[in-house]
């Protein structure tokens, strides 16, 4: 039946009747390693994904062997299987009878592939708008991923990704930004899209700007896939990360002004406009300070006040604001500060 279904699409589908023809080759020789490769190729041709084909490809042949071939890449397939289901029930549903077959393997390993599994189960209900049953989905990962050793990245990258997904529903943008940093450590970025890469970018530098305690924009400006904004209509929030790193009031401001209406389409950094402000204060403070020699950071509040365009009111709350933030080294300038006034 595996044969003949190969067989039958091969003559429907005459631009993949070589790769059917290969498929069919490697099933009958037995030789499940190679079978497996050849079907990721296969699954991840644009052409492939298109109506039901995969889901009848799995019906009719992946079925056959499933038992046979590593158990992750398995559950690989069966993930890639279950995004063609118009119906997340159905998706759901499909990944629910994929997760009681790895079950029934009784393989020592077999908690990896169910937590993958589980991750597009909990993504799917993400999607339904259930967070309730989504969040317990990822909290049962997060203990499952803490007891297992030497995890595949793959389980890695797709819990990682579920929580910064979960939490961007959720508007949580220092939980999204630190779960999407930790999806990138595990996801080679090359096997990203430009499209993809350019949304999570962008996502990401919403998040480094909008988060609460979030003072140090190295790590993303560092990255390979924040460069994929340069050349964008949106390459302007990269040159405002880069005027929050240096603590760059002037340039900040300036920016504000030149990418006015950009900035006014977004309806969060609108909303936290003062946060916004405060925080690139607070940066600015940090880079009056730490310009200056060690012995000499004994700096008058006047001197702030002019750099920092606030008035010497102002600047005194700011000095109070920067000991209720995680930024020890500018703490401890601020403590010796509050003893002195």
């Amino acid at each position: 039946a595996p044969l003949e279904f190969l067989e039958a699409q091969g003559s429907t589908r005459p631009e993949l009747a070589e790769w059917y023809a290969a498929l069919a080759d490697l099933y009958q020789r037995k030789l499940w390693h190679q079978l497996t490769l050849k079907l990721d190729q296969f699954l991840a041709l644009a052409v492939v994904q298109a109506g039901d084909a995969l889901i009848q490809l799995y019906t009719h042949f992946i079925s056959d062997f499933e038992s046979k071939i590593n158990l992750l890449k398995f559950a690989h397939f069966a993930v890639v299987v279950s995004r063609q289901y118009s119906d997340k029930d159905a998706g759901i549903s499909y990944l629910e009878g994929v997760i009681s077959k790895l079950h029934d393997t009784k393989e020592s390993r077999v908690e990896e592939p169910i937590l993958y599994v589980k991750m597009q189960i909990a993504s799917f209900l993400l999607e339904k708008g259930n967070q309730k049953e989504c969040k317990k989905l990822v909290d049962e990962g997060k203990t499952t991923l803490d007891s297992m050793d030497d995890v595949d990245p793959s389980v890695h990258s797709t819990y990682y990704w579920l929580c910064s997904q979960y939490h961007k529903v959720c508007q949580d943008y220092s939980e999204f930004y630190k779960n999407a940093l930790l999806y990138l450590a595990y996801t080679t970025v090359e096997s990203l899209s430009e499209p993809f890469k350019q949304n999570l970018a962008f996502d990401l530098s919403l998040a480094a700007l909008l988060g609460d305690n979030i003072y140090n924009f190295g790590e993303l400006l560092a990255h390979p896939i924040i460069h994929s904004l340069v050349g964008t209509p949106v390459e302007w929030i990269y040159h405002i990360l880069q005027a929050f790193n240096s603590g760059n009031l002037a340039s900040y401001q300036e920016l504000c002004k030149v990418h006015a209406a950009a900035l006014s389409a977004q309806p969060a950094l609108v909303q936290k406009e003062r946060e916004l402000l405060e925080k690139i204060n607070i940066l600015c403070l940090m880079e009056i300070i730490f310009s200056r020699a060690s012995q000499d950071r004994t700096i008058p509040l006047s001197t702030i006040a002019e750099q920092t365009r606030l008035s010497v009111e102002d600047v005194e709350y700011l000095l109070m604001k920067s000991l209720s933030v995680s930024l020890k080294p500018l703490s401890r300038r601020c403590s010796s500060y509050r003893r002195h006034y």
